[in-house]
């Protein structure tokens, strides 16, 4: 502990950066929190040679510490190296193209990593490239989280093809992106030839109707997918349609969320389609915030009684989802 602390405060010297006492107060605690610290690319210059040297930290939290890109690579070598590391949030620190390519260089260097936050960091479709070079190459990585960034249809097309041929993420959230058009279309047949996601928040983007119809293409031949978050995509009564064809044949998604301007008649071809579906593993359509009409309600009173495991949802619903969600859902 005293070679750590020691090795520390040289750093923070050499680097003109002001120590933080929650570091020296570590110990052998399994969790460090260094979150809204400030610590600046100085700071994770700092904070590196100490971090690779110990051996007990297995998440290391740095979220919100404007880092930017130079930090972010001063930090790359210690994640490169640690062989206790597995759970890593780097979220709201400005990283950019720069930061993403350091990271996912680390990444990929360190198969021990399994769960990545990069949320709210200002990556662009530059940045999608050394993405989908991690999303090939590390195969231990279990759950990553790219929310909150300015991904765009032709990071979408680069996505797209990796998510394909990836072997190991089970969890991927891509809310609040700009994935529309084409590269909604790519992104949507990569999902269909994944074999390992389980959960997927794709939520508060522009897939839009050609984008639904490609999801709806993919459940009909993804076997593995349980959890599928759409909402507000701008999805119409056609795109719900299209994406109900693949409810119709579907056998292992359990959660759809799927709040879009589809109206009734849009929720009414999706419930038409898990109706027509006897190996249906539906246990929760979640349509809140839409009105449903007569028709709809008639419908449903039907298909929970042949399948009494399905909580439906709408905006006259009060039904609550009692099953725990995965971790993805939580909100931070």
């Amino acid at each position: 502990e005293l070679v750590k602390d020691t090795l520390y405060l040289r750093s923070c010297r050499a680097h003109g950066a002001v120590p933080v006492s929650r570091f020296l107060r570590q110990g052998r605690a399994p969790e460090l929190n260094l979150r809204h610290r400030g610590l600046g690319p100085q700071g994770a210059r700092a904070l590196a040679p100490a971090l690779s040297s110990n051996p007990y930290v297995k998440r290391l939290d740095l979220r919100d510490n404007g880092l930017r890109g130079a930090g972010a690579e001063a930090l790359a070598h210690a994640l490169s190296k640690s062989s206790s590391i597995c759970d890593v949030d780097l979220s709201e620190n400005q990283l950019g193209a720069v930061g993403a390519q350091a990271v996912c260089a680390a990444l990929m260097a360190n198969p021990a990593i399994q769960k990545v936050q990069l949320a709210g960091n200002s990556l662009e479709e530059q940045a999608a490239q050394y993405l989908a070079e991690l999303l090939l190459a590390h195969t231990g990585l279990k759950s990553l989280d790219l929310s909150y960034n300015q991904l765009n249809d032709q990071a979408g097309e680069t996505l797209g093809p990796a998510l394909a041929e990836n072997t190991g993420l089970t969890e991927l959230n891509l809310s609040w992106n700009h994935l529309r058009g084409p590269g909604a279309v790519s992104f949507a047949r990569g999902l269909g030839a994944n074999i390992f996601l389980r959960v997927l928040d794709i939520s508060y983007n522009g897939f839009g109707d050609p984008g639904a119809s490609a999801v709806g293409e993919a459940l009909r031949t993804n076997n593995v997918l349980e959890e599928l978050n759409m909402s507000n995509n701008r999805i119409s009564v056609v795109g719900a349609r299209s994406l109900g064809l693949g409810l119709r044949v579907n056998q292992t998604l359990r959660i759809l969320v799927s709040r879009n301007p589809m109206r009734s008649e849009g929720c009414l071809g999706v419930l038409k389609s898990v109706r027509d579906n006897p190996v249906s593993a539906l246990e929760l359509l979640d349509f809140s915030g839409i009105q449903v009409h007569r028709e709809f309600e008639d419908l449903a009173s039907s298909v929970t009684a042949i399948l009494p495991g399905l909580c439906i949802k709408t905006d006259a619903g009060r039904v609550e989802y009692k099953k725990e969600l995965l971790a993805v859902w939580r909100p931070s």
